[in-house]
């Protein structure tokens, strides 16, 4: 499926289970079941310290598909998704390739379940295509220099690229800003970026807590301010209705439901679409 399938399938692989992953806390949260003691332990002390702890996760879920549809209704036939996580469906490609069947998309993640998870059931429709990268955000260079890609993303057309709910474990030493940067500028004018990023906006105690427990289990995690999501934004054209928290961004995309929506506070992510002049 890429060029990890090159490895020796009888190797063994180290899947850390000591600690937490953010992909495997997610998965948690939702109500997954790939996931280990360390990564339930870590869920546990964060619910302790913010009880809605539940909530971004599912709303982050809900503005991914909202976010795909409406790039795809944009006339976006390829996605980049970078921090991918364990496969909750529907995925980026259920979603694209009902609009468009021919809709490619690169999913990239850096945690062995998440590939196993990946090469099984990221199945792409016929007449498009799905592959997948196993690297660190972090890694640009391997995320755009890998085969994969270059073989399945024309990079001289428009891509969207998706970075869901993954900044906020790039600590500030490691410049996520020059990471989005770098990641735009090999992607051509027309393309657009979707991101979503906790915040401490609403509820800063609770989230100094969380954030705390996620340091001693050895996960990095850094809420940020609207202003400081903003600037990820910087140079792009934002798509109405801006930076939002998550359920006020196009509901009109998603399911309709009788529920209301939770508060700001509740959610804490926000979140915005952006196309690249």
């Amino acid at each position: 499926m890429s060029e990890q399938d090159d490895l020796d399938p009888g190797a063994r692989i180290d899947l850390r289970t000591d600690r937490p992953h953010p992909a495997r806390v997610y998965d948690y949260l939702l109500g997954g079941k790939d996931n280990f003691a360390a990564d339930r332990e870590a869920a546990h002390k964060g619910m302790q310290a913010n009880p809605d702890s539940r909530i971004p996760p599912r709303e982050n879920r809900l503005f991914l598909r909202r976010a795909v549809r409406f790039l795809a209704e944009q006339g976006i036939d390829q996605f980049l998704d970078i921090g991918t996580g364990i496969p909750s469906a529907p995925n980026v490609h259920h979603v694209a390739q009902a609009i468009n069947a021919r809709a490619r998309i690169v999913y990239v993640d850096n945690d062995p379940i998440v590939l196993a998870h990946a090469r099984a059931l990221l199945t792409s429709h016929p007449d498009g295509k799905t592959d997948y990268i196993d690297a660190d955000l972090r890694d640009v260079d391997t995320i755009l220099g890998s085969k994969t890609l270059s073989d399945t993303l024309d990079l001289d057309r428009p891509v969207g690229l998706l970075l869901m709910a993954i900044l906020h474990f790039i600590g500030d030493e490691h410049h996520p800003g020059d990471i989005v940067d770098r990641l735009l500028a090999a992607l051509p004018a027309g393309s657009y970026l979707a991101l979503s990023h906790l915040t401490g906006d609403f509820r800063p105690e609770a989230w100094e807590h969380v954030t705390e427990v996620y340091r001693r289990q050895g996960v990095t995690m850094k809420v940020r301010s609207k202003e400081q999501i903003g600037q990820f934004f910087t140079g792009l054209e934002m798509v109405e209705p801006g930076l939002q928290i998550l359920p006020a961004w196009r509901p009109d995309l998603g399911e309709a439901t009788d529920q209301p929506p939770p508060s700001d506070g509740q959610v804490s992510v926000y979140g915005a679409v952006a196309r690249k002049p």
